[in-house]
C-alpha cells in the first residue's frame, strides 16, 4: 500500500483522476468515497492498486475528464508517477535501516573480555603441552574493557588489525578496570589462520547490541542500502539460472539454502524462526526483523523497475520510447505520432504474468514443502 501511496499522491498532484485505491483484489468487502476517489478493502488480500484514468488511448473518458488522462501527460510526470511506488519502497528501507542502526542497534564484538582462553592451542582445544595465553600471563580478567592500545584511544574495529600485525611483538593495552584505567604490556603468540600468521591474546569478546548515534547512522543506512541494493541486482541477473535448482528443492526434496530463492510464505516463515528463536534476545529479534523487511522492500522496488510489462518499469520504458518517438519524429518535420497503445502489447504482458505466476507457484510450494531453515 506505501507503494500504491506513491503512485496515488503523484497522480493527484499532476492533476490526474484517481478513481480506486484498493487494498486486496477480487470481490469488494468495504469501500468509501472521498471526492472522486473510491478507498476500500477487497477480498484476496495480494497486495492492492491505484486505478489512474487513462492508462491507455483506447480507455472511453467523459469529455471534461479527457485532458487529465495519464497518456496525455508528458514523459517526465509520468515517469514520476511510475517510478513514485518504487521510490517509496526505498525511502521506506531506508528508515527501517535507520531504526534499526540507530535505535535497536546491531550486533556487534564488543571491546569487553567475555573470557579468557587458558592456552595457546596448537588444536581445537588446549593440552598440556600448549603453552599459556598471553591474555592469562598478564592477568587480563573477565569484564576489562579494551579502549586503546600503544598510548591512543581506539575502537575496538580499530586495535584488531594492530593486534593481528602484533605477533611476537610486545603492545601495551588500555584497560578500562573496575571504572580505572590500567595499562598492560603484552606480547601476542603467533597463530597461523587461512594462511596468515596473527597475533593472538587469548581472549573471547563479548557481543552485543550497539547504537549509532543519528548522524552515523544516516550514512550507515545509505551505504547498508547501496550493499542491499547491489545484492538484488545480483539476485535478480542470477534468477533464470535459480529455477532450476528451486524445481529440485521443490519436487526432488534437494536441500533450499538460506541465500537461495524464497517466496512471501518464506518470508514469513523466516520472520516467525526470527520471532521464536530461544538463541536471540528480544532486541536481536527485532533487529533481524527490521532487517529482512528493508531487505525485502528494496528489493521489490528493484523488482518493479525491471523494464517489462505489466511492472511499472515496463510503462516506464513505454513513456520513454514515447518520448523518443516524438522526438524524432519533431526533429524530421513529422507530425506528433502520439501515445503507444499499450494494449497492443497485451500479449507479451500474458506471457510475463504467466511466467511470474509460475515463479510464484513455484515458491509457494517450495516455501510450504520444503522450507528455509536458519537454525536459529
Amino acid at each position: 500500500m506505501v507503494h500504491e501511496l506513491g503512485h496515488y499522491l503523484t497522480a493527484k498532484r499532476y492533476g490526474m483522476r484517481v478513481t480506486e485505491f484498493f487494498l486486496g483484489f477480487g470481490k469488494r468487502i468495504w469501500s468509501t468515497t472521498r471526492g472522486e476517489t473510491e478507498f476500500g478493502l477487497k477480498a484476496i488480500p495480494a497486495g492492492g492498486y491505484c486505478k489512474i484514468s487513462g492508462m491507455s488511448p483506447r480507455e472511453e473518458l467523459p469529455d471534461e475528464v479527457k485532458p487529465r488522462a495519464f497518456y496525455l501527460a508528458t514523459v517526465p510526470k509520468k515517469l514520476v508517477v511510475l517510478g513514485a511506488g518504487s521510490f517509496l519502497h526505498f525511502v521506506l528501507g531506508i528508515l527501517l535501516l535507520f531504526t534499526l542502526f540507530a535505535g535497536v542497534g546491531t550486533s556487534q564484538i564488543l571491546p569487553v573480555v567475555s573470557k579468557v582462553v587458558d592456552c595457546v592451542p596448537a588444536a581445537s582445544e588446549c593440552t598440556a603441552a600448549d603453552p599459556i595465553s598471553p591474555a592469562k600471563l598478564v592477568g587480563l580478567k573477565s569484564g576489562d574493557r579494551i579502549i586503546g592500545i600503544n598510548g591512543d584511544q581506539k575502537e575496538w574495529a580499530d586495535i584488531t588489525p594492530i593486534l593481528r600485525a602484533s605477533a611476537n611483538k610486545e603492545i601495551t593495552l588500555l584497560i578500562l578496570r573496575n571504572g580505572a584505567e590500567v595499562t598492560v604490556p603484552i606480547t601476542p603468540a603467533s597463530r597461523t589462520v587461512d594462511g596468515e600468521v596473527r597475533g593472538f591474546l587469548g581472549i573471547i569478546n563479548e557481543v552485543g547490541l550497539v547504537r549509532e548515534n543519528p548522524v552515523k547512522a544516516i550514512g550507515t543506512s545509505l551505504s547498508a542500502t547501496g550493499s542491499i541494493f547491489q545484492g538484488s541486482i545480483k539476485a535478480l541477473l542470477g534468477l533464470p539460472a535459480q529455477i532450476p535448482s528451486l524445481m529440485r528443492q521443490t519436487f526432488l526434496g534437494e536441500e533450499r539454502t538460506a541465500d537461495g530463492l524464497v517466496g512471501i510464505v518464506g518470508v514469513a516463515r523466516v520472520s516467525g524462526e526470527t520471532v521464536s528463536s530461544g538463541n536471540l534476545t528480544t532486541a536481536e529479534k527485532f533487529a533481524t526483523f527490521l532487517l529482512i523487511v528493508a531487505s525485502l522492500n528494496i528489493f521489490v522496488g528493484i523488482f518493479n523497475l525491471l523494464p517489462i510489462l505489466p511492472l511499472d518499469g515496463g510503462h516506464m520504458a513505454v513513456a520513454i520510447y514515447e518520448g523518443a518517438r516524438r522526438r524524432f519524429a519533431h526533429a524530421r518535420g513529422l507530425s506528433d505520432p502520439g501515445p503507444v497503445d499499450v494494449e497492443k502489447l497485451t500479449p507479451i504482458t500474458m506471457v510475463v504474468f504467466i511466467l511470474l505466476a509460475f515463479l510464484t507457484l513455484l515458491l509457494l510450494f517450495a516455501d510450504i514443502f520444503n522450507p528455509i531453515n536458519l537454525n536459529l
